[in-house]
């Protein structure tokens, strides 16, 4: 699984024009799946977002996780995260997983978020959405689950 993680003041998803999904202080996560992704890279994933100290303490030092400030995700799934642009000008997206494997992993994945207590919200899988948010730092990180088990 790849995330790109923003540490956020507000965001929302909308789909044909009505919001689906709004959080304030928290992280919005654009969520790609792969191929080889199950629950072990849910788990895995999921645990290291909602620890991640990126959350300014009262000495302005990023040392706060998402459970310190009780803060809220906005998780947003992005097929295009796994595009490989090696060749040509236009992406291939064959390693992103089929929407049938997908779906369902990015629905554990949120469900793996609200397990620790947290309000998550999410779009529409498969749908044409629209993302707005108010970055905070900014602070956006990257996360790939294969580089969370070295």
């Amino acid at each position: 699984m790849r995330a790109v993680v923003q540490r956020v003041k507000q965001a929302s998803v909308s789909v044909e024009g009505q919001i689906v999904g709004a959080i304030e202080q928290g992280f919005l996560v654009l969520l790609g799946v792969g191929h080889e992704d199950g629950e072990a890279q849910v788990t895995q994933l999921a645990e290291k977002l909602v620890h991640l100290r990126v959350f300014e303490d009262a000495e302005g030092k990023m040392n706060r996780s998402l459970l310190d400030v009780q803060g809220a995700v906005l998780v947003v799934s992005q097929f295009t995260l796994y595009a490989d642009i090696r060749k040509g000008r236009r992406p291939s997206f064959t390693a992103a997983a089929p929407p049938a494997l997908a779906e369902p992993l990015v629905e554990r994945f949120k469900n793996a978020l609200s397990s620790h207590g947290l309000h998550v919200q999410g779009g529409i899988f498969g749908a044409d959405m629209d993302v707005t948010l108010t970055n905070s730092g900014p602070v956006t990180i990257i996360m790939d689950s294969e580089h969370l088990t070295r």
